[in-house]
């Protein structure tokens, strides 16, 4: 078996980090800057922060905000076609998954020859042409170290990754003070994203000593702070915790690879616009519990490394369960939607489901227990 690990060349985090900004920009030389954002973070006072460091740098800049929460691969073309307009030096991307991934597919599509739409089939074509700044401004997408970028194709009703190594980011900049009033909606559906990321890189068949150092790790920060972090604005401490652990979710994925939950959830997020974290978080449960009995050993080695406490379980089906608990409870604690419900999704979809699900044949085939359709129908009827 070979593997290997893929990372940003610099992460900065800690206080005052933010102040980073200044220096990469000295160190690059930039001359203009493109900066990725939402209107959401400007209205928050968030992408302010970023402003003042740009101004001290005293770089001019564009702002790129026009871009809608789980967007297309059109509207993610749109802002690119605005960004090749110009010749900027430096990006910098500050936001949630959807920012930084569309902030990395500009950083490779300077070129009129071909765009985001041609990716989805040839994602190789894409090659670096302008570094990035990721500045996260969640715990839980990872997108600022994956060499990955997810768009929805509304024409077949689905979510899809576009993998490329040139999408791995230059520079990483983690400041808890950009999460520190993120709504708890957010903070939880992010949070358990990030969590969905360690699991199933752990118990992937990727998983490799390189994966499991970062998914072990990330769970332990996770399962151990993200409550806290989602519950009290003022837990400075956990919230950057949170986004330790999300880097490591994303530097497993860029180890290994996620499993039949992400698999499973494209397509909720692609024909219903389900929340990414949210439809993750559904499926969590209902799909570590199908693979429970080939991945028992690993869910007991789990439990080994992030319980801490003095009345430890014993047999290995003990601590499984344990541990699935675990992560039910948390999801359960956070109120984030367990049913589809919730969002109007009729029974009389399921077929359409399951149809779009093993389509993402990609991610399952990462899957330890083979997911037939009968599988995959099972478990959406659970959510259902």
């Amino acid at each position: 078996m070979q593997y290997c690990l893929k990372l940003p060349k610099t992460v900065y985090s800690g206080d005052n980090s933010l102040d980073k900004i200044i220096e990469i920009i000295e160190k690059t030389g930039a001359k203009k800057v493109a900066a990725f954002t939402d209107k959401s973070l400007e209205k928050l006072g968030l992408f302010a922060l970023i402003e003042q460091r740009l101004h001290a740098a005293n770089v001019p800049y564009d702002v790129f905000d026009d871009l809608p929460a789980e967007p297309t691969y059109m509207a993610v073309q749109n802002v690119i076609d605005q960004f090749k307009k110009e010749n900027y030096d430096l990006i910098v991307a500050c936001g949630g998954g959807s920012v930084m991934d569309s902030a990395k597919l500009a950083s490779i599509l300077k070129t009129d020859e071909y765009g985001v739409k041609e990716l989805l089939t040839d994602p190789k074509r894409g090659h670096k042409t302008t570094p990035v700044v990721m500045i996260p401004t969640t715990a839980g997408t990872g997108a600022e170290v994956t060499p990955n970028a997810i768009v929805g194709v509304p024409e077949q009703e689905l979510k899809i990754g576009i993998v490329n190594d040139d999408l791995i980011s230059d520079y990483v900049i983690l400041d808890a003070e950009l999460v520190k009033n993120l709504p708890r909606k957010i903070a939880a559906a992010t949070g358990v994203d990030a969590l969905c990321h360690c699991i199933e890189c752990f118990t992937s068949n990727k998983a490799n000593p390189f994966s499991d150092i970062f998914a072990l790790e990330g769970l332990d920060l996770i399962l151990n702070n993200i409550i806290e972090a989602c519950d009290d604005r003022d837990a400075m401490a956990a919230k950057n915790a949170m986004q330790v652990a999300a880097l490591y979710g994303g530097l497993a994925i860029t180890a290994s690879g996620t499993t039949a939950v992400h698999a499973l959830s494209y397509p909720l997020g692609g024909k219903y616009h389900i929340a990414h974290g949210v439809s993750n978080a559904m499926l969590l449960v209902p799909v570590m519990e199908f693979n429970e009995d080939v991945l028992r050993g690993k869910f007991a080695e789990a439990y080994d490394r992030c319980y801490h406490g003095s009345d430890r379980l014993e047999t290995v089906e003990d601590k499984s369960a344990y541990m699935i608990n675990w992560m039910g409870s948390i999801v359960e604690h956070l109120n984030i939607p367990t049913s589809l419900k919730e969002f109007g999704v009729p029974e009389e979809d399921l077929e359409v489901l399951v149809e779009s699900g093993m389509k993402v044949q990609r991610l399952l085939v990462n899957n330890k227990k083979l997911v037939t359709p009968e599988d995959a129908r099972a478990i959406y009827r659970r959510v259902l």
